[in-house]
C-alpha cells in the first residue's frame, strides 16, 4: 500500500506504472529562494497524482500520466546526475509519492547534493520510512484545514489529519531545518496555497503549523492559485485583502522563518513545458 487512498489496485486512481513516467526535468528556478538558490534546482516532474485536485496548475500530466514520457530506473539516476553537473543545488522530486517505491530504490545511488521530496502531503508514515536516509528536504502542501473543501476539490475528506500524521513523519526523518548558504540543506518546509474566498481555510492552515514545531520547521504562502478553467473550481485569484489578512495572521502566530509569495505570481507563465506524445 503506496498512499492514504488504499487502492485495491497499484495505481487505480494516479494512473502510476510500473515503469515511471516523466513529464519535464531540468533547472528549476521557481521554487523559494533556499530550494532553487542562483542555479536552480533540479527539477524532475512526475506525471500522475494521488491527489489530482480539480484546481490543479499542472492538470495536463496529473490526468493523463500516460502521454508523458516513460523513464527507467537507470534513466531516472542518469538525469539526477546531469542535473547536479549542470550545477542543481539540489535534485527536486515533483509529485512522487505513487512513485515512492520505485524512487527509493533509484535514490540507493544518488547525487551528493540534498534530495528534495516535492509532495501535495497526502502520504502514509510507513512510505515516508521507506526515504529515511535517501532524502533530505521535505517540501510538502498542506492543502487544507476544512475537510468539506479536500473532498469537494481532491475527494478526501481525511486530507487535513493524514497530512498532520505524514509532516509529523517528515520531521522525524529530518529534524530541525539546516541553511547553509541559502540554500536549504535539511529540514521540512511546508506549503501552503491559497484558495479564492477561502480564507479561513488559509487561517486554519496557519494556526495548526505555528504549533508544529515553530522554529523548527520553515513555512511557505502561496499565492499563484490560477483557474485552470475547469468546471467546479474556484474562480478569480486571490484578493490583496485576503493576503493581506492572512500575512497579518502569520505575524500574529509568530510565524518567522519562511516566505509569502508575492501577488504577482499568480500567471500560467510559471507551468513547464511538458514532454508530452508528439512533442517529444
Amino acid at each position: 500500500m503506496v498512499c492514504p487512498r488504499k487502492c485495491r489496485t497499484y495505481g487505480d486512481f494516479c494512473g502510476a506504472e510500473i515503469n515511471v513516467r516523466v513529464a519535464a526535468y531540468g533547472l528549476h528556478n521557481w521554487e523559494e529562494p533556499c530550494i532553487s538558490g542562483e542555479n536552480g534546482s533540479g527539477a524532475i516532474f512526475f506525471s500522475g497524482c494521488n491527489l489530482r485536485c480539480t484546481f490543479c496548475q499542472n492538470i495536463d500530466i496529473s490526468r493523463n500520466p500516460k502521454q508523458c514520457r516513460e523513464m527507467s530506473i537507470f534513466d531516472i539516476r542518469n538525469t539526477m546526475r546531469e542535473l547536479a553537473d549542470k550545477g542543481a543545488h539540489n535534485i527536486n522530486l515533483v509529485t512522487p509519492t505513487h512513485y515512492t517505491p520505485v524512487l527509493s530504490t533509484v535514490l540507493e545511488d544518488k547525487p551528493d547534493i540534498p534530495i528534495v521530496w516535492n509532495s501535495g502531503g497526502y502520504e502514509l508514515s510507513t512510505t515516508l520510512e521507506s526515504l529515511r536516509g535517501k532524502v533530505d528536504v521535505f517540501l510538502p502542501d498542506m492543502k487544507y484545514s476544512d475537510s468539506g473543501l479536500g473532498q469537494k476539490y481532491s475527494g478526501i475528506p481525511d486530507y487535513f489529519p493524514v497530512a498532520q500524521t505524514a509532516i509529523r513523519a517528515m520531521y522525524a526523518i529530518t529534524g530541525d531545518y539546516v541553511i547553509e548558504n541559502g540554500l536549504l540543506k535539511r529540514g521540512v518546509l511546508i506549503r501552503h496555497l491559497m484558495l479564492p474566498n477561502e480564507l479561513e481555510n488559509t487561517l486554519g492552515v496557519i494556526k495548526w503549523v505555528s504549533k508544529f514545531k515553530r522554529g523548527q520547521v520553515l513555512f511557505s504562502l502561496m499565492s499563484q492559485y490560477t483557474p485552470n478553467g475547469a468546471n467546479g473550481i474556484p474562480m478569480g485569484q486571490i484578493t490583496q485583502a485576503e493576503y493581506d489578512t492572512a500575512i497579518e495572521y502569520m505575524h500574529k502566530c509568530g510565524i518567522t522563518n519562511g516566505y509569502a509569495q508575492e501577488l504577482s505570481s499568480a500567471r500560467q507563465g510559471y507551468v513547464p513545458n511538458w514532454f508530452l506524445k508528439g512533442q517529444l
